[in-house]
């Protein structure tokens, strides 16, 4: 009789200990009676029945990050790019979570990379480097409509880089260059156009004006062929002082009829 009862107390311990659960804070966990969903389990002490139980699935209910890899689309005006994301999302429903999809993170994955090509090929390039806020809406909103089946709730979309094709990015630093480069061009001709002005008025005060202007074009003249003889790329260059002086002593006296014909 002692050997049974000791049986009995040896099975209703292990009993007791196999219809305790503990779910830890954050978790939740699904449980099926005989193959069929009978409960949700709550973080704290949890109670089943051994051996009909089953613990199928446990998961965390907190917010976790889904890396997106760089994704390759094409733009509305036909550029080729790379585009990769970060999605926050949380497991509201584990239930719907776990019964009505087959593979949560797998399929919220496919939707971003899906609708990620799906907003920029609405966009131009440029509007693609402006616009990630937008994108970055759209893509929430889209989400959230979609995964909200599935018991899902996605929280934030962050586009991390949309990197051109390499062809692309030359062509693009090119274009800056020469944007520079032309502005740069602007910004001379102003200030020559400057120079030239208050030379001009300064000369017409002056009695020896044209001696001056000689002096001064033989100052640059040299100050030009310096820095032509220190360039690797030099080439032979020969200019005639007098033919400038002449020109530019022209260009003085129809300035000076000007300002007298203003004057009248």
């Amino acid at each position: 009789m002692e050997a049974i009862f000791a049986a009995l107390a040896l099975l209703t311990i292990g009993y007791l200990i196999g219809s305790v659960k503990i779910i830890n804070q954050g978790y939740e966990a699904l449980v099926e009676r005989l193959g069929k969903y009978i409960a949700t389990l709550k973080p704290g002490v949890n109670f089943i029945v051994p051996f009909l139980d089953t613990i199928v699935w446990e998961e965390t209910t907190r917010e976790r990050v889904l890396d997106i890899p760089p994704q390759e689309a094409i733009t509305k005006d036909n550029v080729s790019l790379k585009a990769d994301a970060v999605v926050y999302w949380r497991i509201l429903d584990l239930k719907r979570a776990y019964y009505a999809i087959d593979n949560v993170e797998e399929a919220i994955q496919n939707l971003v990379l899906t609708m990620l090509r799906s907003e920029i090929g609405q966009m131009e390039l440029n509007e693609t480097f402006s616009g990630r806020k937008e994108i970055n809406q759209a893509l929430l909103q889209e989400l959230d409509e979609a995964t909200e089946p599935w018991g899902v709730k996605v929280t934030r979309v962050e586009i991390r880089d949309i990197i051109p094709a390499p062809k692309v990015l030359e062509s693009m630093q090119q274009e800056k260059a020469a944007e520079i480069k032309k502005h740069a061009a602007i910004l001379e001709a102003e200030a020559t156009l400057e120079y030239m002005k208050r030379l001009s008025e300064a000369l017409r005060s002056q009695p020896n004006s044209k001696e001056v202007l000689q002096f001064l074009l033989a100052q640059r003249f040299v100050d030009a062929n310096f820095r032509l003889g220190e360039s690797p790329n030099s080439k032979i260059l020969f200019m005639d002082p007098k033919a400038m002086t002449e020109a530019l002593a022209e260009l003085l006296n129809s300035h000076n009829e000007n300002e007298e014909g203003k004057q009248k």
